[in-house]
Order: structure tokens, then sequence, then C-alpha cells
């Protein structure tokens, strides 16, 4: 897994269940799927599924970029680290490839 820095982000019991519950959500979703190819589902019925996994996938991501925002992002420009904005800018181009 790549890391782009030496950075850490604290998160909350509360947070880390947020994301947790989705993250079980999704795993439960990819084992339905696998039940589907192993039981010869048809192709479109896969498909639908697929893409309910894509939206749980960018729902997840949408939250954590979220916080990172108001959390990671504005601790570093209070701070005076101007790089986040550098930092920022590559994210967005890997999130909307």
């Amino acid at each position: 897994m790549e890391k782009c820095c030496n950075k850490t982000t604290h998160r909350t019991e509360e947070e880390k269940k947020i994301i947790n519950n989705r993250i079980n959500r999704i795993e439960g979703q990819l084992k339905g799927i696998k039940k589907m190819v192993n039981e010869d589902t048809y192709c479109n019925d896969i498909l639908i599924q697929l893409s309910a996994i894509e939206n749980s996938v960018k729902s997840l991501s949408n939250h954590i970029l979220e916080k990172h925002l108001y959390n990671c992002v504005i601790k570093d420009l209070e701070a005076g680290n101007l790089d986040i904005v550098d930092e920022l800018i590559d994210l967005f181009k890997k999130f909307n490839k």
C-alpha cells in the first residue's frame, strides 16, 4: 500500500467504528458477488451488485475525504504548511482517474 508521507491521522473510536462498519458492508457485498459467481448467477445481476459496491466505495472515499479536509488539511494550513496544497492536488488527480 502506497503512503504519501510519514503522517498519521488520529481518528476517534466512533469514527473508526463508522469506517469499519462501512468496510464490513463492502466486504459482505464482495462475498455476495463471489457466491453469485459460484452459483452461476446471470451476468446482469452481478453487474448490478458490482455497481452497488462501486457506489459504496465512492461513498466511503467521500466520507474520508471530507474528514481529511476538515481535520488534517485545516490543521496543516493553520500551522503554515502550504505543502498540503500540493498533496491535495495530487490526491484529486488520483481521485479523478
